[in-house]
């Protein structure tokens, strides 16, 4: 470990990029502590972190959403940008047919995105205001007039897409993807802060349940990295075939099928999905029609229930879990590039039997990731009550962001110095 650090350090180009980007990271969090100017921030904190819905929202915005900063919607519009156009291409053609274009094809589908992200940013930041004032009563917005609602919907979307500017400087640089590292550093800094607070409230009757956590929180990282590297290796060969006077072909060799093929976006489709239902009820409670101001009245109150909201939370990402991988894992396309490159399965006839195989074998191994997503997303739910520590949570998403954005961030330095070797510098 000491040695590939030293060999890090020595290599100046990557040094200079670790420095680049962490100098970025830095920016983002010091950004993440300016507040929106006119709004009375002094509850707001303890307000987030007594609700679970927004503390969900506050994940994703790296803390800076409980502090109403000027990145308080962090980079979630430019995610669901991305993933609205993720869709796209998978069900309109022509946009099929222009990511196949190569790097103008991405780069136009990137613009795309990005323009995308400024009025979901808007929408999103209404929204927000709208659901903060009408769930406190305005104790902490007070009575906002049109002029400062529209001052503060531009200053949250410039500070989205401010993030979004930072995220792809950082990708630029090769040492993981900026948007995840815009979120990892959120999570990571809300952690000196939670075990300040488990010091200040320490004595010995905790010893046993930190014992507990910490137990609990290793064996959740290891089965995390277990499933994220977890793949089914399908095998698969070449026919030989000769070319002038050459043999070519023959090769075997396998396809990998990743456990948890869709990775953490389940969980994101989950929450939206969720957040939308005591949304929408808040904005009903005051209705004159007495069954509807019932209705929304439940519906908020049973959302509430920590039983209720991990039932259906576990269901919605095990849903969307199927629902993702089957958008993106195209086995008939995948059989149809084996047959063009005169690879087969052995004892699987090319064509259609191939894909039939391809989408049985995903579907028994996908059970796994969904179970796995599930239950990483009610894990704080679950654990709470198990170590009675309030001031700590093993909160699976974030876990799981983490492990996911550390190892493709070694990735990609190990690639980087690999690289080095190859030239010979």
């Amino acid at each position: 470990m000491l040695a590939k650090l030293q060999q890090i350090w020595k290599a100046k180009d990557i040094r200079n990029k670790i420095l680049y980007v962490l100098l970025l990271l830095v920016i983002f969090r010091v950004a993440a502590h300016i507040p929106v100017p006119g709004i009375n921030v002094g509850d707001l904190r303890s307000y987030f972190e007594n609700n679970q819905v927004l503390g969900l929202l506050n994940l994703f915005s790296g803390g800076a959403m409980q502090n109403f900063s000027i990145v308080m919607l962090g980079v979630g519009p430019y995610i669901t940008a991305s993933i609205i156009f993720q869709l796209l291409v998978m069900i309109v053609p022509k946009l099929e047919a222009l990511q196949k274009e190569g790097e103008y094809g991405r780069q136009k589908i990137n613009q795309w995105t990005r323009m995308l992200t400024v009025p979901l940013a808007f929408i999103q930041g209404y929204a927000f205001v709208r659901l903060l004032s009408s769930q406190t009563g305005g104790r902490f917005l007070g009575d906002i007039t049109i002029l400062q609602m529209v001052t503060t919907l531009v200053i949250v979307t410039a500070g989205t897409i401010f993030l979004m500017w930072l995220g792809e400087l950082i990708t630029e640089k090769q040492i993981g993807n900026g948007i995840s590292l815009l979120i990892f550093a959120g999570i990571v800094a809300r952690l000196p802060q939670s075990l300040l607070n488990t010091v200040a409230a320490f004595d010995q009757s905790m010893v046993l349940n930190l014992l507990i956590f910490v137990v609990i929180a290793l064996i959740t990282i290891a089965v995390i990295v277990l499933i994220t590297e977890g793949t089914r290796n399908i095998p698969v060969s070449y026919a030989r075939h000769v070319v002038g006077q050459k043999s070519v072909g023959g090769v075997k060799t396998h396809l990998p099928l990743r456990v948890n093929q869709a990775g953490v976006i389940p969980i994101i489709f989950a929450i939206s999905v969720i957040l939308v239902q005591p949304m929408i009820a808040e904005f009903f409670l005051r209705s004159d029609v007495s069954w509807v101001a019932s209705l929304a009245n439940w519906t908020k109150n049973i959302f509430q229930d920590q039983s209720f909201y991990a039932a259906i939370y576990f269901l919605m990402v095990f849903f969307f879990t199927y629902f993702y991988t089957s958008v993106i894992f195209k086995p008939q396309q995948i059989s149809e590039n084996l047959q063009k490159q005169g690879g087969f399965i052995p004892g699987i006839r090319p064509g259609r039997h191939t894909s039939d195989y391809l989408n049985t074998v995903m579907n028994r191994i996908i059970l796994a990731g969904a179970l796995f997503l599930g239950l990483i997303a009610v894990l704080p739910i679950v654990v709470a009550p198990i170590t009675g520590i309030q001031t700590l949570s093993i909160g699976g998403t974030s876990l799981l962001i983490t492990v996911a954005v550390v190892i493709e961030t070694v990735k990609q330095i190990d690639a980087q110095l690999v690289m080095r070797d190859y030239e010979g510098f």
